[in-house]
């Protein structure tokens, strides 16, 4: 008896053969074929005639659908079960498919059959071939039944093709977003091609290594992926939407079933995650596939079983762009002043390790600067990123600048590239389509980085890198007003590296007029009061800004002295009037903005604001004229001898250079005298015995106690042995110098004792008009001499010019004990020293010098020089040492 068996179609090998699954276990499949009958096979090397129609109408009749089987007999050599069938409707087969012409009866049928039967059946057979024959139907038609099936994509211009939609079949599901399709290009033209899903990446089945010829197991979720396909799709009609190739020569088209989409149902099952390759591609389509992921993700299904929700990210927050590190990192200032760096969203600056793209980094990051710097933007976090060995904790964030969205505008101009994420990376850009949809546009029309040309970026040459390139920049710049730059460093409250480009120079800029206290070069280290502050007050207002500047000197490390403008504002003025600068009344002066830098001095005092915290009005002195720092040249111009600049001085020390140290008797000499009896008792009390937190830096000031008595004195360190931890400082308010160990070195931080309540009192000075000899002994016996005339007296001295870039004043000295009240140059100790042939009237003046004012005096010196010559006195014992 006949044995028979119910199974599911699952695909249809040709007109006369099936391939069946268990309803019960889908993974059983077996090979049944129509018994009595024979029809065109499809075959690699090229189809039978009307194999593909006859294969066709068996598949549209069978396929995903339940039928009965009824086995008639098995073949021995390959297993293969023969017979007839029926499906629910009644439909029988093979008879449907001989009616309709698409398959023959075999002649060798029933010849060895005895069944009644079943010869009665292949008579029903051979009528019904017989109608088809008379009828011209199907294979019976002789003609237009060969397809021309090509298997290479190659073989057609995909160009015309691309972003079409053509009648497709699934001949075989590979994987999950793999199958082989036949395109169906036309009635007699078939093109059969593997075709990769387009928008999605499944978990890969188990496949061959065809190297080593082991198995390689499929992915976690490989093989349901594919079951999902076939049991949806396998030898079922779909439109294929051609959108590409891959870079493997690979069709990528989306495969759209009665019912929609595949790669949407995939992803929405958790059988696949988007593949961020083919966004560009699908352009507009992409958000259907990410929301169908995102539904996925939500409820942890498969692939997605361990994602983790990203945390709300708090929406948006304003904040305003204080520094642009790179084309895709800022740091951002929020409301409280607090600063943070922020990464763009998916988009990558050129790389410095890409040769294409190295060249174009700083252009890059001019764009974004001038874009962003200083500018008030809002800033949607989306993600942050954890420390590694190279980079730091991060967030990610979409910033958008009146209403435009900066992360796309960078992409869009080719000046950022967009990062491909890891499939678990969820901190990325919302619009992370469109970021790649923009690069693939900036890609084609070729812009920024992706130009193919050189970069246009401009090369700086650093014109402060040496005295001589700043003389040479100086006569360029002196003659123009409001030169456009950019900050491109804030050094300190009141230096600047700015960037010129229409020169294409960098200079180091210093604020004409004012000095700005010392801040840390590093984390740890400690600068002056309120040097911090002004460092940060100059980052906020002025770092990578658009500035004007005016130059007016050079310094003699090679700065450039003048004034910064910031949105037309003089920085310098700002700076002031914050109360962490001090106006240096003579360079403002010759820079011309003394008045308006003094009324912002005055401003901050009255504020008490910054180094004016506990300014009091009574210690001020009456004469506030100071050394400037080299901020103004000595020699730029010649300058007549100030008439009746009369002070009281008194000589505390004279250096082994011949340099006079002096203080004028006043206001500060008074406060000094109280400060120092307060600065005593100070360092008496054994509580304040605090040393040092560490190695002195040179140029901060301490406390140090004076060898000689053993009392403690305001000092500056000038250079440290760091060896034998000793410093040479310099007494400030002496002169005097000596070398110390750190032991005998205190902190001077107590706001009451420091610089900013009373200045130091020594001014470096040096005789008019004359010069020392070079000679040791003679120079030993001038300063003696100097020192004889000098010492425990008060004396008046005549400052005849002022040399504020060196610090340094030109005096002439007259006791009035001796002299009288009513004193001359020939009264000087000037003279004297002239006249006791211990220096020499130089032949080289200098420029102050050769003023008219000058004239008498120096025709006095020749005189009395002329007769210590004569008389052989002092460096003339042996003759005139000038004469060659």
């Amino acid at each position: 008896m006949a044995k028979q068996f119910f199974a599911n179609v699952k695909s249809v090998l040709s007109g006369d053969s099936l391939v069946l699954t268990s309803p019960n276990n889908p993974n059983a499949e077996r090979t049944f074929s129509l018994a009595f009958v024979t029809g065109p096979h499809l075959r690699r090397d090229g189809d039978e005639p009307f194999a593909f129609q006859s294969r066709d109408y068996l598949r549209a009749l069978t396929v995903g659908k339940a039928i009965q089987c009824t086995i008639l007999y098995t073949v021995p050599s390959s297993g293969r079960e023969y017979g007839y069938a029926q499906l629910k409707d009644g439909t029988q087969l093979p008879d449907e498919l001989v009616k309709a012409g698409w398959l023959k009866v075999r002649e060798d049928a029933g010849r060895k059959e005895e069944s009644e039967d079943i010869l009665e059946r292949l008579d029903t057979l051979r009528n019904l071939e017989s109608q088809a024959k008379s009828e011209g139907k199907g294979l019976w038609a002789g003609t237009g039944g060969i397809i021309d099936v090509q298997n290479d994509i190659g073989s057609i211009d995909f160009n015309q093709w691309k972003g079409k939609t053509v009648d497709g079949l699934v001949e075989r599901v590979l994987s999950g977003d793999r199958c082989l399709v036949r395109l169906k290009l036309s009635d007699k033209s078939h093109l059969q091609v593997m075709a990769l899903v387009a928008g999605i990446r499944a978990p890969s089945t188990e496949r061959l290594n065809q190297s080593t010829g082991q198995t390689q197991p499929a992915e976690e979720f490989g093989t349901e992926a594919r079951q999902f396909v076939e049991q949806r799709l396998l030898q079922r009609n779909v439109k294929v939407e051609l959108v590409g190739i891959s870079q493997q020569g690979q069709l990528i088209a989306s495969l759209i079933h009665p019912r929609g989409s595949i790669a949407e149902f995939l992803l929405a099952d958790g059988l696949a995650r988007c593949n961020d390759f083919h966004s560009t591609l699908l352009g507009s389509k992409m958000a259907a596939l990410r929301a169908a992921e995102k539904t996925a993700q939500a409820s942890k299904l498969r692939l997605h079983k361990d994602h983790v929700a990203k945390a709300a990210s708090g929406g948006t927050s304003d904040m305003i762009v204080s520094k642009v590190m790179s084309s895709d990192t800022i740091f951002v200032r929020t409301k409280t002043g607090d600063e943070k760096r922020i990464s763009l969203s998916s988009v990558r600056g050129p790389r410095a390790g890409e040769p294409s793209e190295a060249p174009f980094r700083d252009e890059a990051k001019e764009y974004l600067r001038k874009k962003l710097i200083g500018k008030h933007v809002k800033v949607s976090v989306d993600g942050s990123k954890p420390a590694t060995d190279d980079f730091e904790a991060r967030d990610v964030a979409t910033v958008t600048e009146k209403g435009k969205n900066i992360n796309i505008a960078l992409v869009q101009d080719g000046w950022c590239s967009v990062i491909r994420h890891r499939k678990d990376d969820t901190d990325r850009a919302p619009n992370y389509d469109e970021l790649l949809a923009a690069q693939e546009e900036a890609q084609a029309q070729k812009k920024g980085m992706w130009s193919g040309k050189s970069s246009k970026a401009k090369t700086y040459m650093d014109a402060s890198e040496s005295v001589q390139k700043a003389k040479i920049q100086l006569s360029t710049l002196s003659r123009q007003k409001k030169v456009p730059g950019i900050v491109d460093f804030c050094k300190a409250g009141s230096r600047f590296t700015i960037l010129i480009p229409r020169e294409s120079v960098k200079i180091t800029m210093v604020l004409a007029g004012v000095r700005a206290p010392r801040a840390p070069r590093s984390a740890g280290e400690k600068g002056e009061p309120f040097g911090q502050e002004a460092l940060d007050l100059a980052n906020r207002r002025c770092n990578q800004r658009d500035c004007e500047i005016d130059v007016y000197d050079i310094d003699k490390v090679g700065g450039f002295i003048g004034d910064l403008y910031i949105n037309r504002e003089s920085f310098a003025k700002i700076l002031v009037e914050e109360g962490f600068a001090q106006v240096h009344q003579y360079s403002a002066e010759k820079a011309g903005n003394a008045t308006e830098l003094l009324a912002a001095e005055k401003k901050a005092k009255e504020g008490r604001k910054g180094l004016w915290h506990d300014w009091d009005p009574s210690q001020e002195e009456y004469d506030e004229e100071e050394a400037a720092p080299a901020e103004t040249s000595a020699e730029s111009e010649a300058t007549d001898k100030k008439a009746s600049d009369y002070r009281e001085v008194v000589v505390t020390n004279i250096d082994s250079n011949g340099k006079l140290k002096i203080q004028e008797i006043g206001k500060g000499t008074s406060a000094l005298e109280i400060m120092m009896n307060e600065f005593k008792k100070f360092h008496i009390d054994s509580k304040n015995s605090k040393p040092l937190g560490g190695a002195p830096k040179a140029g901060e000031y301490v406390a140090a106690k004076f060898t000689a008595d053993g009392q403690w004195y305001r000092a500056r360190v000038r250079s440290n042995d760091r060896n034998a931890k000793v410093s040479e400082v310099v007494y400030i308010d002496y002169g005097n110098s000596e070398q110390l160990p750190w032991s005998s070195l205190r902190p001077l931080d107590q706001p009451q004792f420091t610089v900013q309540k009373l200045k130091g009192q020594a001014i470096d000075a040096v005789l008019s008009f004359i010069q020392l000899p070079t000679a040791t002994d003679y120079f030993r016996d001038a300063t003696d001499f100097i020192a004889d005339a000098t010492d425990g007296r008060t004396l008046v001295a005549s400052f005849d010019f002022v040399d504020a870039k060196e610090g340094l004043s030109y005096i002439t000295l007259f006791d009035e004990s001796s002299s009288g009240s009513s004193s001359t140059f020939a009264d000087s100790i000037n003279k004297d020293v002239v006249a006791n042939g211990y220096a020499m009237v130089p032949k080289k003046l200098k420029a102050w010098e050769r003023g008219r004012a000058s004239e008498e005096v120096l025709k006095k010196l020749r005189e009395v020089e002329t007769e210590a010559k004569a008389d052989r006195r002092g460096m003339w014992q042996y003759g005139d040492i000038t004469e060659d």
